[in-house]
């Protein structure tokens, strides 16, 4: 059948232009304003691709494929906010700009038919151009949004390092066809159902083919030196002192069972020329990785920012598998230039070891520390240079959200390092602050000398207003409230008047006139629930009488209740229509509980046990409580969710008969496909067979009477919503005399990007909600 279209209201606000991206400069003087066009026309995501080891290849290209268009980019100077566009050619994709560290430039990559192209815009001039006619391949480190993309500044920003097509690159392999094949033999191969995988050696030529780059440094004149040879890079990184690079490089074989970040792989030092100095890891393939564990050897490899060339990593003391015993799971191992001198170990962790923050001071680090069993998070303030030196700067669940203290804010200094923002022992911590009330964000200077925090900006309490970045004459804020679209806007320190540096228009005014209130109530159980409602515009309880209802959720776990209980979000928020939101039927006359909370709380290991029976209660309790209420008819309630929340969705719809019509978007529904764990199931298929059946709506699918529309894009590459999850289930549905519609959209992944397709959803899912409540 043909793409069908919502009404011309709805087509509107999704052609009307999205809120641009923003990238603040290392001085914090230059705002780079990032448009973009959120759904692009389907022929984009319709050109030829090949998936190969986990990723989706543009073989024309030699690059990502591409799902949306950056369009323009605009430089707003925050002292005067004065806009500046820069020029770029007709019909242009870029990809998002990376600030040189002196703030005085800014590269990016622009797609032409032939490849790949690097540009630097100046900030003074607000021109930019090409600098090399080398084209660039980000098969390997991300594409227009992702990973800092094939191109970096030197820590000097006199240069460019740039990974680029291999001169003269032979033609790509021709496509074979070959028959899968694949053997195991002792191997404990317990990873996720990913897709995309190899499944010939053809496809190892091919995917080797466009991986492989060449290392050049570009100086901004144009001249291009080759450092080192060729190879399928994942990353490189320039030592602070300028006089190195740490290259990862994927090795062969390739492998057939897992994507590329787990493929053989070598982590070496070269020289800033281009030699191999030490070999730092060489690792195997990572596909017996237990469940919820890490690799072995060396990971997180990467420069210490206070030194001039010393290297720090992460190493698994438990052979990396989180049910092993052990004093110490991780241990942190620094290995200083010239690297003839071994390794030394610098820290032991009790508990796993998720990264660190590099602090403007000698040999200062903060690391990041999680308890698997209990959830816990803690801080360390570690220094490197005097053992027993270490101290706690925070330790608190992980789960909980009203004591998150935030995350320090980072910089990029002028010489090329990247720190947290510090003034001294202080530095600043930006946060949700969730609260009872709900969300205000705010910004805290903790002096690390004291542990003692300085609450420096909370947002009001009638609108968001989070801290951009620490300017050094006040706070750049994102403010948005009720009524107020998101802007940016200084705040000075010395208290003077604010000054608003953009001025994004409201794109649905009939939509923000509706109500839109944060909710709260309980559970049988006493667990506290919370959504936040909207209402049709003008809404009037005595004229319009009760309203039918649209669920939307997203199932989490958690290890207490009290923290399951926690206010997340806000209602003080503009509420900006995305495609894929629910508020839209608030333009349909439904009332909406978008984010309505459906916590499952229990032990880590067993707390599935125990899903349906909570999730049931969490829908019941929302329902029950808007309906005492009056807002709401409770036979017209229509329960949707994407991804886990589609799972829920055919959950709820065939335990309960809470529901006139269900909305399952990309979801799972047979778990015995997805047998090494899903979501924070730690238990495989054969260790709890009962858990894998008991939440398969596929299993009961002769009980699903309750009419369940079920979108999927044709293209999943999410681990383990594979399309004919969805196809099976409508066919069980079918097979059984149950009610159901199946949508499979062309060329679209686990989310929808198309204009075409996220207008065609919105037309299916009016239709289908309306159809059910139509009284």
């Amino acid at each position: 059948m043909p793409y069908l279209l919502p009404d011309d209201d709805v087509v509107a606000i999704i052609d009307s232009p999205p809120t641009p991206a923003i990238s603040v400069s290392p001085d914090g003087q230059t705002v780079l304003l990032v448009s973009y066009e959120a759904h692009p026309p389907v022929s984009l995501l319709a050109r030829p691709i090949r998936k190969l080891g986990g990723v989706r290849v543009d073989p024309a290209l030699r690059g990502r494929q591409r799902t949306l268009r950056l369009i323009g980019l605009t430089l707003v100077d925050v002292a005067d906010g004065t806009h500046r566009a820069i020029p770029l050619p007709a019909e242009a994709s870029v990809s998002v700009p990376v600030w040189s560290p002196d703030s005085a430039r800014f590269a990016f990559t622009v797609d032409r038919q032939d490849g790949i192209r690097v540009w630097v815009g100046q900030v003074e001039s607000a021109t930019a151009a090409e600098v090399s006619e080398l084209p660039v391949s980000d098969v390997l480190t991300g594409g227009q949004l992702g990973g800092g993309g094939p191109v970096q500044w030197s820590r000097d920003s006199r240069s460019l390092l740039a990974l680029c097509v291999p001169p003269d690159p032979a033609p790509l392999p021709a496509e074979r066809i070959e028959p899968y094949v694949d053997e195991t033999a002792g191997k404990s191969t317990q990873m996720a159902t990913f897709q995309d995988l190899l499944a010939s050696d053809a496809d190892a030529d091919l995917f080797e083919a466009l991986a492989t780059t060449q290392l050049v440094r570009i100086s901004l004149d144009g001249a291009a030196t080759a450092l080192g040879v060729a190879a399928p890079m994942t990353s490189v990184s320039e030592s602070p002192d300028g006089e190195h690079l740490l290259v990862e490089r994927l090795q062969r074989p390739f492998s057939f069972r897992v994507p590329f970040p787990y493929f053989a792989r070598a982590a070496e030092v070269w020289s800033a020329t281009g030699e191999v100095e030490v070999v730092v890891a060489e690792l195997p393939v990572s596909d017996e990785v237990p469940r919820q564990g890490v690799p072995t050897g060396p990971r997180q490899i990467q420069w210490q920012e206070s030194a001039p060339a010393s290297l720090l990593w992460t190493e698994a003391l438990d052979g990396g598998d989180p049910t092993t015993e052990v004093e110490h799971r991780d241990r942190i191992v620094l290995q200083a230039a010239p690297f003839s001198v071994p390794a030394q170990e610098v820290l032991r962790l009790a508990h796993r070891c998720l990264g660190w923050y590099d602090l403007d001071l000698p040999d200062r680090l903060l690391v990041v520390e999680h308890d698997r069993d209990r959830r816990w998070r803690t801080t360390w303030d570690v220094d490197l240079a005097g053992a027993g030196n270490n101290r706690k700067v925070f330790d608190l669940s992980a789960n909980d959200a009203y004591a998150d203290p935030g995350a320090p804010l980072s910089q990029l200094h002028p010489d090329g390092r990247r720190t947290v923002v510090q003034v001294g022992a202080g530095l600043y911590l930006r946060g949700q602050g969730s609260s009872p009330d709900g969300d205000r964000p705010f910004l805290d200077r903790l002096d690390l000398s004291t542990g003692t925090t300085e609450r420096i900006h909370t947002s009001p309490d009638d609108a968001l207003e989070p801290v951009v970045a620490v300017l050094d004459t006040g706070l750049l804020l994102r403010r948005e409230s009720r009524t107020e679209p998101a802007n940016l806007m200084v705040a000075p320190t010395d208290g003077g008047p604010r000054r608003a540096l953009t001025d994004s228009a409201d794109p649905h005014p009939q939509l923000t006139s509706s109500s839109k209130q944060l909710r709260t109530h309980h559970r049988p159980d006493g667990v506290a629930l919370s959504g936040v409602l909207h209402l049709p515009p003008g809404y009037d309880a005595d004229r319009d009488g009760r309203l039918p209802l649209f669920i939307w959720a997203y199932p989490l776990d958690y290890g207490d209740a009290s923290t399951a209980g926690q206010v997340r979000g806000s209602d003080q928020g503009f509420t900006r229509l995305r495609a894929l939101d629910p508020v839209w039927f608030v333009l349909r006359g439904f009332a909406v509980l978008a984010d309505a909370t459906m916590p499952v709380v229990g032990d880590p290991e067993t707390m599935n046990d125990t899903y349906l029976e909570q999730v049931s209660a969490a829908a019941k309790a929302h329902i029950d409580a808007l309906d005492t209420e009056g807002i709401i008819d409770r036979t017209r309630v229509v329960v949707g969710g994407h991804s886990y929340g589609g799972f829920m969705t055919a959950n709820l719809v065939a335990h309960t008969d809470l529901f006139a019509a269900g909305i399952a978007r990309s979801g799972a529904y047979n778990r015995t496909l997805t047998p090494f764990g899903f979501q924070t199931e730690r238990r495989s298929f054969w260790e709890a067979p009962h858990i894998y059946d008991a939440l398969s709506s596929f299993r009961v699918a002769d009980r699903i009477k309750t009419p369940l529309l079920l979108i999927h894009g044709a293209q999943d590459n999410n681990p383990g919503t594979f399309p004919v999850q969805s196809e099976r289930l409508y066919q069980a549905i079918q097979g059984n005399g149950g009610t159901a519609r199946l949508v499979l959209l062309p060329h679209e992944s686990h989310g929808y990007g198309a204009r075409e397709s996220v207008l065609h959803v919105l037309a299916e899912q009016f239709a289908w909600a309306e159809r059910w409540t139509a009284t």
